[in-house]
């Protein structure tokens, strides 16, 4: 058996290698030689990467020669001898760049020139614009638009590169067709914005230009740059000209009617359509990019499929017509360029993890092939152990399971043998009975009060170990509901019968264990309303239907625990000033945090005593009495919301809200004589009876007396500070009789209305 074992994991291994060696694809390394960096140049670089992306074999190497001739030619010379697989080349000039061109092309390298051209034909492809065509366009252009008759000056681009000879070339002929157009000067700059500029200024500053005679100067009309920067430059030029004139140039040629036009028409900030968009350029050009059909181009020839030598690429007259909708255009694609990237980078990520992958797969397969036998053989060893341990692991932890659940179901009885025991210790008939009974009583509450300590070490040992975590620990205190007998039918609740020292609270009750409730209901019943519930969700309906003074609610129970219970008891508008004690077997200090956390206002663990959980629910009764006294103030002190009302604190600021919404109500429909309990809960999202119960728990008196109260605080204010009689004073603050007011407001303040004043 493990001979075959062997076998197939050799198969495997073998199966391995032959993918990895058929995956194996050609890299293809593209030298970029740029003439310079630009605007232009930095979108057609990012075009050419975004290219790349389609093909997970391609390396690009960008170099710039900052139109330097020397640099170029040096850095061409580096590709050649990197090994390059195919250059694209924009050379600086037309005839200085052509020998380390041919170098690469005599080398077996393929060649393609992009943008600008070579004296020399050893190239293998050229992609780029129709310069002489934009300069002929942008003649045409120009004589329409001032109708064949004016004067034009142009700035040229860096001497001896083939667009500026082109774009020269193209212009002249164009102006050719017009005799009353007027070519002024052709002035020589190298595409910088500075170099448009300063070519200006010396014209301006030229004998030619400047004569003794200004009105004789030649106003110039048009200035065509051979790019939008130099186009630019020339207008700062003539823009100072005018501004702040010199004796030493002419300024009557240069003025504010004169027109400017570029070529390059980029879509960036500060570019050539943004320029035509603020009427800066009244035209420009777009000079194509296209770095992606440069890419293309690229792997056509490196992989051998068909392509043209000549590529020309289409460009377009940019106006103020189209300015803006290029404008949104390129945001468009700017955004999507962004969605594209990120992507991109993602799946360089994943490619870079799957490339360790295979080197560990790869470094791993000699390795494995010579230990496979022992592997195999290792493996079946360890899989023999790793189950013994397993079977041992589970046989300690259902030990463990079973102490942990045993100590905690023990918790609820020993709850029902010490409280009663100690209920039983303090009766009259305990007081009487033999010594020998009184001996015996003692017994068992040592023996209980043992066996509670004892429960309690189990649990802190087992809190202890090591390997225990959260997850069993829930399961454990889960376990403690499936024994556990759920009485169904106390959904309705069932005050219990009260005795004479019974107050006027009521206390509901929540826990699945039958003895528990019965034993709660002895401990309380002689003080509190009872109501009773067997798990979370009927409390829950309870405390919402009745709205009960104080809950005591188990942990543990089925349906709805009490930290759910808890927590959306606290949330509900109608039941979140109701205190909750929280009484349970789940006596770790994480549990307690758990019980603080989800709202409770007091937390008491099985065993406990009587005496203490009647101290924690008259304390947290005593508290709410505290509070009754501050929403009383609140409501009744004075007709402004926030005037004199004291601030609530984080403890009481929802039960604050709730209080100073009744108050809106009925202030603002104070004079409404039909003003009523009704209305006000409708209002307010509550029921006549939650109005009732929850306003009495807060402020000790009823909606309708707090109504009655703050309509007679009105009126007192009205009486006091205005001329109106008793009857116009009861009438706008709601009585619908003048004599149902006048005792009313006696009963409250000792006088009649019409003693106010006096």
């Amino acid at each position: 058996m493990i001979h075959h074992k062997s076998r197939i994991v050799v198969l495997f291994v073998l199966a391995l290698l032959l993918c990895a060696c058929s995956g194996s694809k050609k890299r293809y390394v593209i030298g970029v030689s740029q003439c310079s960096e630009d605007i232009w140049r930095d979108k057609l670089n990012d075009e050419l990467r975004m290219g790349a992306y389609s093909y997970d074999n391609v390396e690009l190497r960008f170099a710039s020669a900052d139109d330097n001739d020397d640099k170029q030619i040096e850095q061409i010379d580096r590709f050649i001898s990197d090994g390059i697989d195919l250059l694209i080349v924009s050379p600086n000039q037309v005839a200085t760049i052509t020998p380390a061109i041919d170098r690469a092309y005599d080398k077996g390298i393929p060649v393609i020139v992009f943008d600008r051209k070579t004296s020399s034909k050893k190239y293998t492809a050229y992609i780029g614009a129709d310069n002489k065509l934009m300069g002929r366009e942008l003649g045409e252009y120009i004589a329409h638009r001032l109708n064949g008759h004016g004067n034009v000056v142009e700035i040229m681009g860096l001497k001896g590169s083939s667009p500026a000879i082109e774009r020269h070339t193209g212009f002249v002929e164009a102006l050719s067709r017009y005799p009353g157009i007027r070519l002024l000067a052709s002035l020589q700059g190298d595409w910088t914005e500075q170099s448009g500029q300063k070519a200006m200024e010396n014209y301006l500053k030229s004998p030619s230009t400047n004569t003794q005679h200004p009105s004789a100067a030649p106003h110039i009309d048009f200035v065509f740059g051979q790019n939008d920067r130099m186009a630019i430059g020339a207008s700062k030029a003539l823009k100072q000209s005018i501004s702040t004139p010199s004796p030493s140039i002419n300024t009557q040629h240069p003025s504010p009617t004169t027109l400017f036009c570029g070529i390059d028409a980029l879509p960036t900030a500060g570019g050539g359509i943004e320029c035509v968009r603020d009427n800066i350029l009244e035209a420009s050009y777009i000079y194509p990019t296209h770095g992606d059909e440069v890419m293309q181009l690229a792997m056509n020839i490196l992989q051998g499929k068909p392509y043209d030598k000549e590529n020309l690429l289409k460009a377009a007259i940019v106006t103020k017509e189209n300015a803006r909708v290029l404008l949104m255009q390129n945001e468009e694609t700017i955004r999507q360029t962004g969605y594209v990237n990120q992507l991109h980078k993602q799946a360089n990520e994943y490619l870079r993890q799957l490339g360790y992958q295979r080197l560990l797969t790869l470094s791993a397969v000699g390795i494995v092939a010579l230990l496979l036998l022992m592997a195999v053989v290792t493996y079946l060893y360890l899989r023999q152990k790793t189950k013994i341990n397993r079977e041992r692991a589970q046989m300690a932890r259902q030990q463990l399971d079973f102490y942990t659940q045993a100590s905690h179901e023990l918790r609820t009885p020993l709850t029902l043998i010490e409280g009663p025991l100690a209920q039983l210790a303090a009766t009259n008939d305990m007081q009487n009975a033999s010594e020998k009974a009184v001996e015996m009583l003692d017994i068992v509450q040592r023996n209980t009060a043992q066996l509670s300590k004892l429960v309690n070490k189990i649990l802190d040992v087992q809190v202890d170990n090591s390997w225990k975590n959260d997850a069993s620990a829930q399961k454990i205190e889960g376990g403690g509901w499936q024994n556990s007998t759920v009485e169904t039918s106390l959904a309705v609740p069932t005050p219990a019968a009260g005795g004479d020292g019974k107050t006027d609270h009521s206390v509901l009750i929540v826990d699945d264990n039958d003895d528990i409730r019965a034993y709660l209901r002895t401990i309380l019943q002689a003080n509190y309303t009872i109501f009773e519930a067997a798990d979370g969700q009927q409390g829950l309906d309870i405390a919402h239907k009745e709205v009960p003074d104080l809950i005591v609610s188990d942990v543990m129970m089925p349906v709805m625990n009490g930290l759910e219970f808890c927590q959306r008891v606290k949330d509900d508008f109608v039941t979140s000033h109701i205190p909750v004690i929280l009484l349970t077997a789940r006596a770790l200090s994480q549990h307690q945090v758990e019980g603080y956390r989800s709202g409770a206002d007091g937390y008491i663990t099985k065993p406990f005593q009587p005496d203490v959980l009647l101290a924690r629910i008259d304390n947290l009764l005593r508290s709410r009495v505290k509070l009754k006294n501050l929403f009383t103030t609140t409501i009744t002190t004075t007709e402004k919301t926030d005037a004199s009302a004291p601030e609530p604190t984080d403890i009481v600021q929802q039960e604050h809200e709730f209080i100073t919404r009744f108050r809106e109500q009925v202030v603002r429909d104070m004079a409404n004589s039909d003003l009523n309990v009704e209305s006000i809960g409708q209002e307010m999202g509550l029921s006549r009876v939650q109005l009732y119960r929850k306003v009495k728990a807060l402020t000790g008196m009823s909606p309708v007396e707090l109504i009655r109260k703050t309509r007679l605080m009105k009126a007192h204010e009205l009486l006091q500070t205005t001329d109106k009689t008793v009857s116009e004073v009861a009438y706008e603050v709601g009585f619908s009789a003048p004599s149902y007011f006048t005792k009313c407001f006696k009963d409250e303040y000792g006088m009649l209305p019409g003693d106010v004043k006096s």
